[in-house]
Formats: C-alpha cells, structure tokens, sequence
C-alpha cells in the first residue's frame, strides 16, 4: 500500500509541474479570446468535457482546453495559483472544506452530474449483511467522502454513527459496530485497487467507472434523490461573471449533454439537472 500512495504521490506530482510547464499560468482572466484550462478528473468529467469540447463548445465560439488530473487536491491548488481558469471534479461539500482547510477563495458554479458512492467486493458475498466478524472496509479518506461512505454502511445497517455527523463523520464517530469491521481510510484514487486486499471498499463513482466496477454488481449504492453532492464547475471570484464560464456551465447542463451522460454511463453517473 505504501508503493500505491508513492505512485500516487508521483502522478499528482508530475501533473502540478507539467502545468507549471505550461507557461506558469493562465491568459483566461487577461485575454477574453483564449481558451479556458479546465482541469478534471479522467472519468467522466474529462470525458463530458471533451465531448463538449469536440460536439457543442465550437457553436458557442467556446474555446477549451481539458487537462486531466488524477487526483482531488491539485485541480484546485492549481485553480487559485491561476494555470487553471476552472475545474470539474468536485462536489460542494469538498470544495467548501477543501477552502476552509487551505484558506483559499473559490468560486461554486453549479451542479452537473451525480456519482452515487458504491460499496464492492470480490470475496464472493452479495451484501455488506454478508461480511464476516472483523472484516476489512475501504473507504476514501478525504472528509467528506469518508463521511458519505460511513453514511453508507450505517443506512446499509452494519454500523452506526453518532447523530447528526453524516457530513462529517469519520471512524471514530462509528457508536456501534456489531461486526468489527475494521474501517481502512485510503486515498480515494487507491480504493478501488486495494479490492484484492479488503473485504468491501466503498469507492466513489469517478474511481470506480475507471476501474470498470459496474453498478449492478455493487453491495450496496449511494442515493440519488436529495443527494447533495453532485459534481460540478467551479472557477475563481474573477472569473464567476465570465461569458466563457457562462457558456461552458450553460453546455454542461444542455439536453444534449444529458443525453451523452445517460447513454454513455448507464446510471453510474446522472445528469444533476431535470
């Protein structure tokens, strides 16, 4: 598992220096022709994007650039030192949490797509009910995913939390655990390879498309309706009144990306909009 976070490490790594590489920073806020450097993540949000980008952005006069970044702390690091104009990997709870923690000023959009979080397994059970005396759980160790994925087990009834820390909670605010589990935190992006390792791992949508984990074959999956943590555009305050922001939110939430979004993900993704 250490060589796993060290390869993650590095891949983070190389995707902050080669956007520094990229001339140190965006020309969006300055020249109102170029084009808008979106960071996202590979699956599906880079995908939605270039399809955007190849299908719909030309009739706009939209110009993109898709940069895909494999994990959740550089999109947003990048997005306030400016070599991003704008991202779309995040839900708002995070992003809310990520500029509390790191005292940096982002900008919400708005919503585009759901991921519902997925519990897994290949130790042959059909239900986390199933999972024996002790058995070992990932789950994301980001904040606000850890507390989904906990939300998770306990509405599946094999763990409860301590009232009211659905958003926030974290292993230590599990009150009872009837079977032991022994909650395993990982970086969101290695929980679907330590599959082999644990017992269940619940992974957050974008990891698990990647990683070909069909929905069907889930444990158990996140809720969809009053889900408050669809994915969606973020920039920066500068940018918040910017055509090209305007227009590229405006595209994110057409009927025709809805369309691309259902045929292409068959209901492991969903168009956050009616």
């Amino acid at each position: 598992m250490r060589f796993r976070a060290l390869t993650a490490a590095v891949l983070a790594t190389t995707v902050t220096l080669g956007l520094a590489a990229c001339g140190g920073g965006s020309d969006a806020a300055k020249n109102p022709d170029a084009p808008l450097r979106v960071g996202a993540s590979p699956v599906p949000h880079a995908q939605i994007l270039n399809y955007v980008k190849d299908e719909l952005a030309k009739d706009k006069g939209l110009k993109l650039e898709v940069v895909e970044i494999t994990d959740y702390v550089t999109p947003n690091t990048s997005l306030a030192e400016k070599s991003l104009d704008a991202n779309y990997f995040q839900h708002k709870p995070y992003l809310e949490k990520f500029e509390a923690d790191k005292g940096v000023k982002l900008q919400w959009v708005g919503p585009v797509h759901l991921e519902p979080l997925a519990a897994f397994s290949r130790k042959g059970v059909k239900s986390l009910a199933e999972l024996g005396d002790g058995a070992k759980v990932a789950v994301p160790n980001d904040p606000t995913n850890e507390a989904r994925a906990l939300t998770l087990l306990a509405q599946s009834g094999v763990l409860e939390l301590k009232a009211g820390t659905e958003r926030t909670a974290t292993k230590n605010d599990v009150t009872k655990n009837p079977k032991n589990l022994q909650i395993v935190e990982l970086e969101a992006a290695q929980v679907p390879r330590s599959l082999d390792e644990v017992d269940a791992a619940v992974i957050n949508g974008n990891y698990a498309l990647q990683a070909g984990q069909d929905l069907k074959s889930a444990l158990a999956v996140e809720k969809a309706e009053g889900n408050p943590y669809a994915n969606g555009l973020v920039t920066r305050p500068e940018l918040a009144n910017d055509e090209r922001i305007k227009k590229l939110q405006e595209l994110l939430t057409s009927p025709k990306v809805k369309e691309y979004i259902e045929k292409n993900f068959k209901g492991a993704v969903t168009s956050a909009t009616s």
